[in-house]
């Protein structure tokens, strides 16, 4: 088996037979077991697969992080796997990251250098079987291993052309553009509720009942983040939803606190500073995704520093809290809201500068009411019901501000 050996950026690419790793089941590889063995002086990472496979294996710094992506796999592993670690690894998770392709990322325990990395093929009653060592290294050695492999994708990643700043102006045949952005997804499961539901799970069907309801009033376009198992990044979702232009912007959430008497839908819109110490653990949470999915932790450009980016701003926040009080009013009648309801925090998947947005945390997976609300279709139509109309009576008001005197 030949093995393509990036040192600087610790990238390894094993080309085995790609045709075993397709999306399409049953013919899908399955990962059945995943372990640890060594100690701090060397760490060895296994993984039992039904075929070869090919792999690139990557180092990410801020944190330290070693990942491994794969074309697509099903990950047949009990829950919790991975939560403890040994050596120089702290944990690891696993999960897609987009169609076509899975990844597993190992959190270190300090710097390291991939030693060697290989698929070994099926022999006998023996599965094939995905290996990774790691060594300890030089923090300069990690870091620019990191940095180069991190050059190396910014060039070969097109430019994003920036929307311009534009404000709702009715211009889709008097259809408004929606995006709903189901959070977490693919690697990230979110939160997990007392009976193992997932809140990347209980999310995307209620966004996806939102978004029927909306296409059938015939007045919004819509246009969903993902639609199956797969994790966008939160500056991506951003990008989703600037580039379509859109009107509104809405992430869908659901909430775990170890408080379990805690219940109830909130609505959250940006803001610099969090409205309490809650929503600041919220947030912080929430803006740990791309962490979670071992997705380079990139600055932001600086669009405040634009005068005219930094009015639509003010502008599209008013908006933002504007629809939050619209929603809230909508689905009081039909669901129980927590405790101050409309919260503030620096989410960075409500930062478009010219995108009104909210984020709503549906309700507690961590409570058993709210969990099975979460699970009840007939909850889930009656408040996406009641966001549609929250949505109508939101466009109407704008509708009428911005073409006022």
């Amino acid at each position: 088996m030949a093995v393509f050996w990036a040192l600087a950026a610790l990238a390894v690419a094993v080309f085995a037979n790609p045709a075993a790793a397709q999306s399409n089941i049953p013919g899908l590889n399955v990962v059945t077991e995943t372990r640890l063995i060594g100690d701090a002086t060397r760490t060895r990472f296994i993984a039992d697969l039904t075929d070869e496979i090919d792999l690139t294996v990557f180092a990410l710094s801020d944190p330290h992080r070693i990942v491994i992506d794969l074309p697509e796999v099903h990950f047949q592993l009990e829950q919790g796997v991975g939560d403890e670690g040994r050596g120089l690894i702290e944990a690891y998770r696993y999960g897609l990251i987009s169609r076509g392709k899975s990844r597993i990322v190992l959190d270190l325990t300090g710097p390291v250098r991939v030693d060697e990395a290989f698929v070994l093929a099926p022999l006998d009653d023996q599965p094939a079987r995905l290996v990774v060592d790691l060594v300890p290294a030089p923090l300069d050695e990690f870091l620019a291993a990191a940095a180069e492999y991190r050059e190396a994708i910014a060039a070969a990643t097109p430019a994003r052309e920036n929307p311009s700043v534009e404000l709702y102006d009715n211009s889709r045949d008097g259809r408004a553009m929606i995006v709903i952005d189901p959070g977490h997804g693919g690697i990230d499961a979110g939160a997990v509720g007392a009976d193992g539901t997932l809140e990347k799970e209980v999310v995307l069907e209620f966004a996806t009942v939102l978004a029927g309801q909306l296409r059938a009033t015939g007045r919004y376009e819509v246009a969903m983040t993902r639609t199956g198992d797969t994790f966008p990044s939160l500056t991506d979702r951003v990008a989703f939803a600037r580039e379509r232009r859109a009107d509104l912007f809405l992430s869908i959430h659901a909430d775990w606190l170890n408080d379990r008497s805690v219940r109830g839908t909130a609505v959250y819109t940006v803001s610099e500073r969090a409205s309490d110490a809650v929503t600041a653990a919220l947030a912080n949470s929430q803006n740990r995704s791309d962490l979670l999915a071992g997705v380079e932790l990139a600055n932001a450009p600086n669009e405040v520093a634009d005068i005219l980016i930094d009015l639509a701003r003010r502008e599209t926040n008013n908006f933002s809290i504007l629809l939050a009080r619209d929603l809230l009013d909508s689905i009081d009648d039909v669901t129980t809201l927590t405790g101050s309801p409309h919260r503030q925090a620096g989410f960075v998947v409500l930062t478009a500068p010219d995108v009104p947005s909210a984020l709503i945390e549906l309700g507690f997976l961590s409570n058993a009411d709210d969990e099975r609300n979460l699970l009840s279709t007939e909850w889930q139509r009656r408040t996406a019901a009641a966001m549609v109309q929250a949505i109508d009576r939101y466009f109407a008001t704008r509708v009428a501000r911005q073409s006022g005197p």
